[in-house]
């Protein structure tokens, strides 16, 4: 879970992706203005869709990081899945649009005008793409932030469109080849859809209320197998992650005659050093006494005397 400090990181790096998203989407609008291509315009539908999902993206973000309330005792977390969701439907319908203005055109071909700008022009908007794809990946991960990944993961597809296009392009204006332009279209279009779907099934995941990774999952029992001494063993773990905050619970069994105040400071040590490695995780320890049937698997215990 994402500290005040990284919250408010993670809302300035999606602010900023509105005005990055906008000046991306003028520049590829000039390069299909001077060119006349379709394969450029539909380029730049994708980004037309950066563009909203960046205004989408700062708002969830921004409800997400509030504090939890009497209504949503939980946090606001799952906002950002709605963000990726939205975002992905949004590249569905780019997708569709470019479809709409390639398949015309594949009857009906022009060679492009003022070639060497117009893709001169696009490449910049495609490094600008890549740097900013760089950033909010490797943000999205450090923050466990779904809407900043999800975004960053589509202007990287974005980077791969624009590169496909450029290297047609290039085709089509030395073979003489008008129809490569259009066809490239269809093939942005198609892929755009593909990315659009791997967004929306991601966060569908997320909202379903999927585990933490086998990695993570491991990390944390090996953290309460070696802070539980004093306890008799540990079953019943579960976890779940709601953008950047983790849940964990599980059932500690303590012998019958333990002290409750004992037993509460076990929680205390385990609960802490769970925070060492997740900070901010929300714990629940459900504290049952020796002889009651455990369900689901055990954690085995540094120091336990008995089973």
């Amino acid at each position: 879970m994402t500290t005040g400090t990284e919250n408010r990181t993670v809302l300035r790096l999606a602010f900023w992706g509105i005005p990055l998203s906008l000046a991306v989407l003028g520049l590829k609008l000039l390069a299909w203005w001077l060119t006349g291509s379709v394969a450029l315009l539909s380029d730049g539908l994708e980004s037309t869709v950066n563009v909203i999902a960046a205004v989408i993206a700062y708002l969830m973000i921004g409800y997400a990081s509030k504090p939890a309330d009497a209504g949503h005792p939980f946090g606001h977390h799952k906002a950002e899945y709605f963000s990726a969701v939205i975002e992905g439907v949004l590249i569905v319908v780019a997708a569709l649009l470019i479809v709409w203005e390639a398949v015309p055109a594949m009857f009906s071909p022009v060679l492009l005008e003022a070639p060497a700008l117009g893709l001169a022009i696009n490449f910049i908007a495609g490094v600008i793409n890549a740097i900013w794809a760089y950033v909010l990946i490797r943000a999205g991960a450090r923050y466990r932030s779904p809407a900043l990944s999800a975004d960053g993961h589509h202007i990287l597809s974005d980077v791969v469109t624009s590169a496909g296009v450029l290297v047609g392009l290039l085709l089509a204006i030395a073979t003489g080849y008008a129809i490569l332009d259009p066809l490239l279209a269809v093939i942005v279009a198609c892929n755009i859809l593909f990315q659009g779907w791997r967004v929306i099934s991601r966060s569908i995941d997320g909202l379903m209320d999927r585990a933490v990774s086998s990695e993570e999952e491991e990390a944390i029992k090996q953290v309460i197998a070696a802070n539980a001494k004093g306890s008799l063993g540990v079953h019943d773990l579960k976890t779940r992650q709601a953008g950047p905050a983790i849940f964990v619970d599980f059932h500690m069994v303590v012998p019958e005659a333990m002290p409750v105040g004992e037993a509460h400071d076990i929680c205390d040590r385990i609960e802490d050093a769970i925070r060492d490695v997740h900070p901010g995780a929300r714990i629940a320890i459900h504290v049952e006494p020796e002889g009651e049937k455990a369900h689901g698997v055990r954690v085995k215990v540094s120091g336990a005397t008995r089973k």
